[in-house]
């Protein structure tokens, strides 16, 4: 029998409480989301008595077949703006934080002790803030503001998760690269960083995914994104009326583009579950062909050394 278990089987009784919660708690979301359509559906009488209709009338979504609002939204607010804004700024990201968790991880104090306290100051600052820096002190225009405030504060974390990922592996990944001749960084950047990544990648696609949000924390600084376009100069170009129908369509793009990340850190955390790290039993499920040679060379370097004292 496992052992590892957290928490008591529920029995019958925990089962039959367990369900009741859960319809009640259904009911009083539908309950809720059917209160919420029907406020927003009901017309509305002003102050001077006019009625103006609910916000699902067909009136207030007529500009839905305008195709010069799809093509400001679309191309100039998520192709030209947001997603312009968040590929660089994930690059950007991504490399930062490659050289963060080599700084933080090296042996050398006066390397890892300044990485730690810019790691920690980069993830407690606001984004936001440092956007207004950026773009305030060194002059960069919003563009640029954007992705370094981005890539700066993402990279901080993207780089802790791979500090995380290396100092995870087996003791015996690192002494099996210097066994074989392997300087400490070859070392690192051949064995122990590869699988690192591996594993970290779908907590790094994640962070790409609130990359992507924070997006929007550009509209602030005056930058063309999807939320500046799709909610400020539509209703400008449109009129109030459309305002909600403008919020549904922006909020629609913002979940299609995240969740379709979310599913691909899904697909990939679930394939990287699978095989485990490579360990120098050699019996590790899934291990690369590079893992396959480094054991191969480490068990010929072990056998040289039984026969030829000194040697290993």
């Amino acid at each position: 029998m496992s052992t590892n278990v957290l928490f008591d089987v529920p029995g019958p009784k925990a089962r039959r409480r367990s369900l009741i919660i859960s319809i009640i708690t259904s009911l009083l979301i539908l309950g809720g989301l059917a209160a919420l359509y029907f406020a927003l559906a009901a017309p509305r009488v002003s102050a001077a008595g006019v009625e103006t209709p609910g916000m699902f009338d067909a009136s207030r979504w007529d500009i839905i077949t305008d195709g010069r609002m799809w093509n400001a939204i679309l191309v100039r607010g998520l192709l030209e703006g947001t997603l312009k804004m968040a590929a660089v700024a994930a690059v950007g990201a991504i490399v930062l934080g490659i050289v963060f968790s080599f700084a933080r991880t090296a042996k050398t104090k006066w390397i890892s002790i300044p990485a730690a306290i810019l790691l920690d100051f980069f993830r407690g600052l606001p984004v936001l803030l440092m956007m207004l820096f950026i773009l305030l002190v060194l002059s960069t225009g919003a563009y640029w503001a954007g992705v370094a405030a981005l890539a700066i504060y993402n990279g901080a974390i993207i780089g802790e998760a791979l500090r995380s990922g290396i100092q995870s592996l087996p003791k015996g990944q690192r002494e099996s690269g210097l066994a074989i001749g392997l300087t400490p960084v070859q070392t690192r950047f051949i064995i122990e960083f590869p699988q690192a990544f591996r594993q970290m990648l779908p907590i790094i696609i994640a962070q790409l995914v609130v990359l992507l949000k924070d997006t929007s924390l550009a509209y602030i600084i005056g930058y063309q994104e999807l939320l500046n376009i799709g909610l400020r100069q539509m209703q400008t170009t449109y009129g109030n009326r459309y305002f909600f129908t403008l919020f549904f369509v922006v909020l629609a793009i913002y979940l299609t583009v995240n969740l379709l990340l979310s599913w691909l850190a899904r697909i990939i955390g679930r394939r990287t579950a699978g095989g485990r790290i490579f360990r120098s039993t050699g019996k590790g499920k899934g291990t690369g062909p590079k893992d396959a040679q480094v054991q191969a060379d480490v068990e010929t370097k072990i056998m040289q050394g039984n026969s030829v004292p000194g040697q290993f």
